[in-house]
């Protein structure tokens, strides 16, 4: 797993502290080889993240062949892996587009609430716009419907309007609001070992199962 967002989410998730370096800055800005950025843990192999990565965007502006940057670094890694998740910023910026340079297929979280069903219209067009212009490759492979709540109507309404668009691109299997889920962080555990037996814990297993029926 890369982090490549600033706020370090990903990495304080898998229990690597916000502040351990070598990570994705080191990697992108100071050249460090990404095998020495590598933190290991119980749950997954990391390239952490911290606050100082929010200053990367600015730094790669006049770097050569900015949008490359990413790809360029991980490509040692490509064949030591069967998967690597890049996890990226909410916005547009240098770094998603790197991470788009990078990957070979985009899994897309979205809440069921309208303003992201405006805000997927627009993330969509992007990718398109990456695909044709800097990676060829790059193609949507689901969108996973998070925070989900079958009792509210605006979530069914937001559903519908997905599956009626996008068909087999939205998975099947959704992800229910969960307590458990939103606990798991502050634990730096990964919620389907933080308490496997919660709902939202049971759907990520299955989404997984269908994420690798799909390959």
């Amino acid at each position: 797993m890369v982090d490549c967002d600033p706020q370090g989410n990903a990495s304080s998730g898998m229990g690597v502290n916000k502040s351990s370096r070598p990570n994705t800055y080191d990697m992108l800005i100071n050249g460090v080889q990404p095998e020495k950025c590598i933190h290991h843990t119980d749950y997954s192999d990391v390239i952490p993240t911290g606050k100082e990565l929010a200053a990367a965007s600015v730094e790669l502006i006049q770097a050569e062949r900015r949008e490359y940057t990413l790809k360029n670094a991980l490509q040692k890694l490509y064949s030591d892996y069967d998967y690597i998740f890049i996890d990226c910023p909410p916005s547009l910026e240098l770094l998603t587009v790197n991470s788009l340079v990078a990957a070979d297929s985009v899994l897309i979280p979205m809440q069921c609430e309208y303003y992201a069903l405006e805000g997927i219209v627009d993330l969509m067009t992007s990718i398109r716009m990456c695909s044709k212009k800097l990676n060829r490759r790059l193609q949507v492979q689901g969108i996973i419907l998070t925070m989900y709540d079958a009792r509210a109507r605006l979530t069914t309404q937001v559903e519908d309007e997905l599956r009626k668009h996008l068909g087999s691109k939205v998975y099947d299997t959704v992800i229910p609001r969960s307590v458990r889920l939103s606990e798991a962080p502050s634990h730096g555990i990964p919620g389907v070992l933080y308490d496997r037996a919660n709902k939202g814990s049971k759907a990520y297993m299955a989404l997984a199962a269908e994420f690798l029926s799909k390959e």
